[in-house]
């Protein structure tokens, strides 16, 4: 088992930092403390983590002598995150980034992994395992007991023969997998919306799969009241790309950027856009860092009100901000939210007079205008 010291290190940073919210989880230390007396597997074999939301298990593994380590995280600010806590920890370049595939999968002798809550999520990574990695590959998945179910066992049995349960410890626990059987690949799946006479595409990670979420069903509707002269415009936090869409077919010369921190959702949203005969920009962004301030007529965002497992109000909080700052003079945000969340306020201060267009039983419609002249 690593030494705590690089625990302690180890921040969330650039993602959300609050007191209930951590970069190592007992799940994180569980993994690597099985790992690390699991028979037979050799230290100079290349191995690959996948999900590692801020580093602990890739930098876990290279403090416990492993030197070919590769890894696949699908948000853009879990990749920042171990960036910046292997410089902590002067462990920089002791990793490889990579796709979920062969090359991240080709060759290795154990996969280590945090269990996604999503069985989507879970059965598109366990189909990349057995495809690409050796049959004699040990799949090490752990995570907290509160959000494991007997359904990732049923999912993990369908790409390996076997499947244990190891012995819990501060409320988390760690499956363990060998025998890798490939049998297809069940993502990216496709599904016809029919009442908005589109094609939409998921890859396993993203939000709502290939449905409509209700509260993006609702801001469609507003789609025709946005700022009608915008040139261009943003789908924040884009999941499947069904408002970029929507957006670039119906208004016709609009440059539509779909942007998300989950590589699964540009990919998803870029194949949507295609299926349905359109044509987007997609880019991994957290909360569009790269994008210039005042570049953007329009924004339309669906923000998220967890981080992870833990309900929290932050990434919406700071997908506000980014928008106040991208935004035009004159510009506007759109926003669909649970009524009970009350963003008004905080939209305002974020980007400028805020108005309610719109409410269902559940969700508010909100628009906001960036002022000519900031505050």
């Amino acid at each position: 088992m690593p030494e705590e010291s690089l625990f302690d290190a180890l921040r969330r940073e650039p993602d959300v930092e609050a007191p209930n919210l951590y970069a190592v989880d007992a799940a994180d230390r569980l993994v690597l403390d099985t790992f690390d007396r699991h028979p037979g597997i050799d230290r100079a074999a290349p191995i690959a983590v996948i999900g590692d939301r801020y580093g602990a298990l890739t930098l876990g593994a290279v403090a416990l002598g492993f030197m070919d380590v590769r890894v696949h995280q699908d948000a853009v600010t879990g990749v920042r995150a171990l960036e910046l806590n292997a410089a902590r920890v002067a462990m920089t370049g002791a990793y490889t980034q990579h796709e979920l595939g062969a090359e991240l999968l080709d060759g290795v002798a154990a996969v280590l992994m945090q269990l996604p809550r999503s069985l989507a999520e879970l059965t598109e990574i366990a189909e990349h395992i057995a495809a690409h990695a050796p049959a004699e590959v040990v799949l090490l998945a752990g995570g907290r007991d509160k959000h494991m179910t007997p359904a990732m066992n049923d999912v993990l049995r369908r790409s390996f023969e076997t499947v244990t349960a190891g012995r819990g410890r501060q409320k988390a626990r760690v499956l363990t997998a060998t025998g890798a059987v490939a049998s297809g690949m069940t993502y990216p799946v496709s599904k016809r919306i029919a009442d908005l006479d589109m094609t939409v595409v998921a890859h396993g990670a993203v939000f709502a799969g290939a449905g409509l979420d209700l509260g993006t069903r609702l801001l469609l509707d507003y789609l025709p009241k946005m700022l009608p002269h915008a040139r261009t415009a943003v789908d924040l936090g884009c999941g499947t790309g069904i408002l970029a869409t929507e957006l670039a077919r119906s208004r016709p010369g609009l440059q539509v950027i779909a942007t998300d921190r989950s590589s699964a959702a540009t990919a998803s949203a870029a194949a949507t856009a295609a299926a349905n005969g359109t044509e987007i920009s997609v880019i991994v962004d957290d909360a569009m860092s790269t994008f210039e301030s005042e570049s953007v007529d329009l924004v339309v965002c669906n923000p998220p009100f967890h981080e992870g497992a833990a309900v929290h109000t932050g990434g919406a909080s700071k997908l506000f901000a980014a928008a106040g700052r991208v935004l035009r003079p004159g510009g506007q945000l759109w926003t669909v939210f649970n009524t009970h969340l009350n963003y008004r306020r905080e939209l305002a201060e974020a980007v400028g007079p805020t108005d309610s267009m719109g409410r269902n039983s559940k969700f508010t419609v909100a628009r906001s205008v960036r002022p000519s002249e900031r505050r």
